[in-house]
């Protein structure tokens, strides 16, 4: 069922630097990534597109291109946010192929409930950037910080919701685990969801996770 007043895009715009090819088209699983990462935001009920992804990305979901590309996952999440009429949206990095769909459910339920501006999770009592749930209504803020070179994505969150008189929302991950309500549907333990596929090495890593659950 897709949601209304939610959109999820897919962060695909990164050089690929350490992977020595476009990480979008790594193969994990039988799937390139990038498909491996619209699946999970389509599984929580959301329309999905690619925001800052080159063109030739194009035949696996819209692409949002960024006037002005080269600012990083910032430039791609406030090009995502200008382009949209919805309140909510998710974003999540190509690079999260151990992440399930239920956390992202979560996050947006409790983001519905709560009301509030941006909702991230932490593991190991560390706050994670992404997945980030969204309001637009940071968009002036998120695009002042990156105006001003201040191109970090987590601290950019934190300065919109400031902007709003909020705190950024963080969601402790372990714990929502022990009450049953998320879960992996391959039974890999939470601190293994959060591995970024960054270099070969990585893919490695995270192919033997899931090899072994």
């Amino acid at each position: 069922m897709i949601r209304a007043g939610w959109v999820g895009f897919v962060l695909a715009g990164g050089r690929s630097s350490r992977m020595g090819e476009d990480k979008a088209l790594v193969r994990f699983g039988g799937q390139p990534l990038v498909l491996l990462a619209l699946g999970v935001l389509r599984e929580a009920g959301l329309t999905a597109s690619l925001a800052g992804g080159a063109d030739s990305l194009a035949s696996f979901a819209p692409v949002v291109e960024e006037s002005k590309p080269g600012l990083g996952p910032l430039g791609g999440i406030c090009a995502a946010l200008a382009s949209m009429s919805a309140r909510w949206a998710v974003f999540l990095p190509i690079d999260l192929p151990l992440l399930p769909a239920s956390l992202v459910t979560f996050l947006l339920d409790h983001a519905r409930i709560t009301d509030r501006a941006v909702t991230l999770c932490s593991i190991n009592g560390f706050a994670q950037t992404f997945p980030a749930v969204v309001d637009r209504a940071a968009l002036a803020a998120l695009e002042t910080e990156l105006t001003a070179g201040r191109a970090g994505c987590f601290s950019a969150f934190r300065a919109a919701a400031a902007s709003l008189d909020q705190p950024v929302t963080v969601l402790a991950v372990e714990s929502l685990v022990q009450t049953g309500q998320i879960a992996h549907p391959d039974g890999l333990p939470a601190a293994r969801w959060f591995l970024n596929v960054n270099a070969p090495e990585d893919l490695s890593r995270a192919k033997a996770c899931l090899n072994r659950a």
